[in-house]
């Protein structure tokens, strides 16, 4: 990864970059760039950290503002010989203060910002780091990149297959993330090496325009950038934030033909569907990670697309596992409406690689095909572990089964029906699928949240607009829910910005829960969180 970028030049690779705003590492290197460009900013920004202190093995701290530079400056970490850690700038200063002291890396790459809020917060983020670099403005300790620009690049360095190559988060939903370590081997040679090949239908092309809004601070990016890179697309896109209105412009001007996003971006996106040049109109394949999508959502977009038989990719998987299973979505599937909406089945496991077992949350016996319970994995691609945690990570092992704390069912053709994260389920409904339906049927609706209550009914959660719901649209869509579900409490109407939510945009379950009744108590133990 450290000589990813010269690699693909190299090969000959002509692939163009469009950002939607400059890189916070080259704030005036502008919007447009070949490969050959980011190969000279992944070797000076390698300089600026071997002159900031870093050296090979040290692990570096990168907490900063969404782009796609968290992994330009991963690859110089790796270049360096050094682990780079990639943090995201929105988590909370107590979670990103605690994260940095598991790390105890030699430099922090941040922004003025970030450490002025984390004072404010009462978390010196600054003093967790033997140096600190600050991208944008000076802080009193901190250089800035003015202090090491011009340091010549080191030798790039090999990194050793099975040693740390990178460390990410997961999405801390239910609190302080866990810090994942993967290896070559694992993110690479497992993960980043399965999409690298020009696949029928699902590859990408050399005349494809892959357009990808995600949040560059997590290990999904990071795999896909060594894929697409290799893969020499004409035209990469970069999107780094959720707002419709910036994107429309960068969209329109390159209309993609693959699109891969948060499933929240998703969702802020789609407004754009009904417009007469909606920019979606020439794409092919649209993927989606990290959390749940719901049928209208990828309804929509398929029937925007002017392509006859879009395909919609949906993956299902862990940071530490990378995808477990995937499933291809057409228009003809999701013309179903009924109580088992076609998103919540996750397809089949990856052939070869993937293995998964649905057991007892108590006795972890395995369950028969229909019946739900814990989903357990067996992969290659597994990480190495978790930093200052070795004991959560061995609790999730059994034997060579990797738990994934999620509650699902093997059907009988062999995939996978998701029901809820453990911590989140309750023994008479799935959440998920019960916002599948109410989403179905609140077309109003941006968002639908249904949130267990250890000893009430489940709590709906409806997102709009202006914070407002019609009490005739809710109560003809629950009418005839208590023949399939439990009784539902009244519902909560919020705008999106009201709902907390992690960097990748999943909803904050028990946070939301406390701040509307109070307690966090979640349904479930958390046991395998």
């Amino acid at each position: 990864m450290g000589v990813l970028f010269d690699e693909c030049v190299e090969q000959g690779a002509a692939t163009t970059v469009r950002l939607d705003r400059p890189f916070d590492i080259a704030p005036d290197g502008g919007l447009h760039y070949d490969l050959a460009g980011l190969a000279e900013l992944v070797r000076a920004a390698s300089g600026w950290l071997l002159a900031a202190g870093a050296g090979p093995g040290d692990r570096i701290a990168i907490a900063k503002d969404n782009h796609w530079d968290y992994d330009l400056l991963a690859c110089a970490a790796v270049r360096l010989g050094a682990v780079p850690a990639q943090l995201s700038g929105q988590l909370p200063a107590e979670a990103l203060g605690e994260l940095l002291k598991r790390l105890e890396p030699a430099v922090l790459v941040t922004t003025a910002r970030l450490l002025r809020s984390g004072r404010e917060s009462g978390v010196d983020l600054g003093s967790l780091a033997r140096r600190v670099l600050s991208l944008d403005d000076q802080e009193p300790g901190a250089l800035v990149l003015d202090d090491v620009r011009g340091t010549r690049p080191p030798a790039p360095r090999r990194p050793v297959r099975g040693e740390p190559l990178v460390i990410n988060h997961t999405s801390g939903t239910t609190g302080v993330p866990k810090l994942v370590v993967h290896s070559t081997g694992t993110i690479i040679g497992k993960l980043a090496c399965l999409e690298s090949h020009r696949l029928p239908v699902v590859g990408v092309r050399r005349d494809d325009t892959v357009a990808n809004a995600s949040a560059f601070a997590h290990g999904r990016t990071f795999c896909w950038t060594a894929s697409v890179c290799c893969l020499a697309p004409r035209r990469i896109v970069v999107l780094t934030g959720a707002d419709p209105a910036t994107a429309d412009p960068v969209l329109r001007a390159d209309p993609p033909t693959i699109v891969e996003a948060l499933p929240s971006t998703f969702v802020r996106f789609q407004p754009l569907l009904s417009r007469l040049d909606n920019p979606f109109r020439d794409v092919r394949l649209f993927v989606s990670t990290y959390d749940a999508m719901h049928p209208p959502t990828v309804r929509a977009y398929l029937a925007a697309s002017a392509r006859r038989r879009p395909l919609w990719m949906q993956g299902w998987g862990q940071t530490e596992t990378g995808p477990l299973t995937f499933r291809f979505l057409t228009r003809k599937a999701l013309e179903r409406r009924d109580r088992h909406p076609t998103t919540r089945n996750l397809g089949r496991p990856i052939p070869v690689r993937t293995r998964l077992r649905v057991v007892h949350p108590e006795t972890f016996a395995p369950v028969p095909r229909g019946q739900a319970g814990l989903v357990l994995a067996r992969t290659p691609a597994r990480c190495l572990g978790y930093v200052g945690e070795e004991q959560r990570w061995a609790a999730k092992q059994t034997g060579n089964w990797w738990n994934t704390g999620d509650l699902g069912q093997r059907n009988r053709d062999g995939t996978v029906l998701f029901l809820d994260r453990e911590v989140d389920g309750l023994p008479e409904l799935s959440c998920l699928e019960t916002e599948d339906l109410l989403e179905d049927r609140l077309p109003g609706a941006i968002e639908c949240v249904v949130l267990g209550v250890p000893d009430g009914p489940p709590l709906p959660v409806v997102v709009t607009e202006d914070g407002e719901q019609d009490p005739r649209e809710w109560a003809r869509a629950v009418r005839d829910l208590p023949k399939y579900l439990p009784e539902l409490a009244e519902p909560v109407t919020l705008t999106w910005d009201e709902v907390p939510r992690t960097g990748t945009g999943k909803v904050r379950r028990l946070a939301l829960l406390a701040a509307l009744t109070g307690r966090a108590e979640p349904p479930g133990t958390g046991r395998w969180t």
